[in-house]
């Protein structure tokens, strides 16, 4: 039981976590080994766009924009800003010159923890969920009675459900924090 919750639950987690820091430093590598590490400097805009991009999501789940399909858009949400965070980390590289700068990108590593968490959570208090239901369905639990017995579970699954309190104001905070670097950027740029 375990090792399947290491397996289903925890495994997948620091895959997606730990690809998206190895695959940044593959690339990072790659560009010093081809002597083009300046190329990296760019990465960020389409990585920024990337991002930006990915709150396509936000906006039909808050019925701004109506067309899409939720599901749909959400896999989409996580795939632009999981590419659009790669991409912002290897324009960071491994070059500590701006703290404005590496100030946005743990505050990036931060809400992609948080949005990849929010996502096993909900998926796993679903599928615990469910199983309960169906295991008490073919019990014969009654309907009234079955609900009775998963009101506790029910209520929890809808607090798991609202984590995405806890996700907007770290998104917040590295909204700000980006914006407030490429601010940095345009103001202090040599535009010769």
């Amino acid at each position: 039981m375990e090792a399947n919750l290491l397996r289903r639950e925890v495994l997948p987690f620091l895959v997606s976590f730990s690809a998206l820091v190895v695959v940044s430093l593959l690339i990072d590598a790659l560009l010093h080994l081809l002597n083009v590490v300046w190329v990296g400097r760019y990465l960020g805009i389409p990585g920024a766009l990337l991002i930006l991009g990915s709150f396509g999501y936000s906006l039909r789940k808050r019925k701004i924009v109506h067309s899409g399909s939720p599901v749909a858009l959400l896999r989409l949400h996580e795939r632009m800003a999981w590419a659009g965070s790669l991409l912002v980390l290897v324009h960071a590289g491994i070059h500590f010159n701006a703290i404005l700068g590496w100030l946005a990108v743990g505050a990036m590593l931060v809400n992609v923890g948080s949005g990849l968490t929010g996502k096993f959570l909900i998926d796993r208090s679903r599928r615990r969920l469910n199983e309960a239901r169906r295991q008490m369905q073919e019990r014969g639990v009654a309907s009234e009675e079955l609900e009775e017995r998963l009101y506790w579970d029910t209520l929890t699954f809808d607090v798991v459900k609202q984590w995405h309190v806890v996700h907007y104001p770290i998104a917040l905070a590295f909204a700000v924090l980006a914006t407030a670097h490429i601010i940095a950027i345009l103001l202090f740029w040599s535009w010769k």
